[in-house]
């Protein structure tokens, strides 16, 4: 009799997964330190803060890891509900940091509706295509309902302000529908509109237009505006091609603002050089491409919510990687968005984990159909 044994889970993405997060937990400790004792006088407050959170993920694994994939498109409606709901509460009751309300506290957890939005927005996509996919198409309305979710979230989130969210879900959910097989004249009018809607947001907002100047010449004010994209590329250029060594930086001795934050990477780059850097963005992208590979392989099994799900998650990964490297480094203006997986903050770390055991349940429910379909043979 030949045994074969199929491994129902994706091996690949659990240890790129693993490894970013304890890449991002080590990372955490050597820049938060600094900070920590300036503000709290406790150089392990955000540590500890972390480290509840990596307990709190462990334990969340077992809830999401157990629930069938169909029960999420079920009820993707109640769930793109609360996230609305949500950033309506957050305008209202929301707490302050650097002018912006995105956060509700409750005891130690801190909750950034804006990252809630981000799941729920492609659940209920993932959930529409699914089952409207015809519809999308060939008809224009068909197309724009979907989209016309995402601009309620867009506005909410526009009142904050968070255009950096607002960029990553709406090119995201192109990016889905444009993957579904919409025509590429409904892409046009939406792109089109997009592009006057942001240059009108930059131009009716004083301090949007002074991060674009800041973004094409930092060095020209490097005390005032350039302030944070100076001490950036100043980490950066220090960590040359092997880095000055863990824990070594300078720039997070309270010279970088959110150094354990959105530019966690200048430190990475300080610290690991340009081999750390590469070797992070490589596991980062690493899962985005897993996912994708992923969703590709359910859509095949005709596994439409599921498929188009895994797709949007490696997208907007990707992307949200691809515009926090390019605000580290210059190459776009500063947007307020986190590193995946590495960066401090609860909300960001939290839905990001849920995204990636999304994934590997995707992955579970796909393999277990195949090894169903044929069975073992004498």
């Amino acid at each position: 009799m030949k045994n074969s044994c199929v491994i129902l889970y994706d091996r690949v993405l659990v240890w790129l997964s693993l490894s970013i997060s304890a890449i991002g937990l080590i990372m955490v400790i050597s820049t938060s330190i600094p900070i920590g004792q300036s503000l709290y006088k406790d150089p392990f407050f955000f540590v500890k803060r972390e480290i509840f959170y990596f307990f709190l993920i462990f334990f969340l694994s077992f809830f999401f890891l157990r629930i069938p994939i169909i029960y999420w498109k079920k009820k993707s409606k109640i769930i793109l509900i609360i996230s609305i709901i949500l950033l309506i509460s957050v305008l209202l009751i929301g707490h302050s940091v650097h002018g912006s309300s995105r956060w509700i506290n409750i005891g130690l957890l801190h909750i950034q509706p804006s990252e809630i939005s981000k799941i729920s927005s492609f659940c209920y996509i993932s959930s529409y295509l699914s089952r409207k996919h015809k519809e999308v198409r060939n008809n224009f309305w068909g197309f724009f309902k979907p989209m016309s979710i995402v601009i309620i979230q867009s506005i909410l989130l526009l009142a904050e302000p968070d255009l950096g969210s607002v960029i990553v879900i709406f090119f995201t959910s192109l990016s889905i529908l444009f993957l579904s097989g919409a025509k590429i004249g409904q892409f046009l009018v939406i792109i089109f509109i997009s592009i006057i809607t942001i240059i009108l947001l930059i131009i009716i907002e004083p301090y949007r237009i002074k991060r674009i100047l800041s973004f094409w010449n930092p060095w020209e004010d490097p005390f005032g505006n350039g302030y944070q994209l100076t001490q950036s590329l100043m980490a950066l250029g220090r960590g040359n091609f092997f880095g000055q060594g863990l824990g070594n930086s300078i720039q997070k001795l309270d010279y970088l603002p959110d150094a354990h934050s959105d530019f966690i990477f200048s430190i990475i780059g300080e610290e690991l050089g340009y081999i750390g850097s590469v070797s992070v963005l490589l596991m980062i992208f690493g899962i985005s491409f897993r996912a994708m590979y992923i969703g590709k392989k359910a859509i095949e099994k005709k596994q439409i919510f599921s498929g188009f799900l895994a797709c949007s998650i490696g997208i907007w990964i990707g992307f949200q990687t691809l515009i926090n490297v390019g605000a580290v480094t210059g190459i776009l203006p500063t947007k307020g968005l986190t590193l995946p997986l590495i960066s401090y903050g609860g909300s960001s770390l939290i839905i990001n984990s849920i995204a990636i055991f999304f994934l590997l349940r995707i992955d579970f429910e796909t393999k277990l159909r195949m090894a169903q379909a044929f069975p073992r043979g004498n």
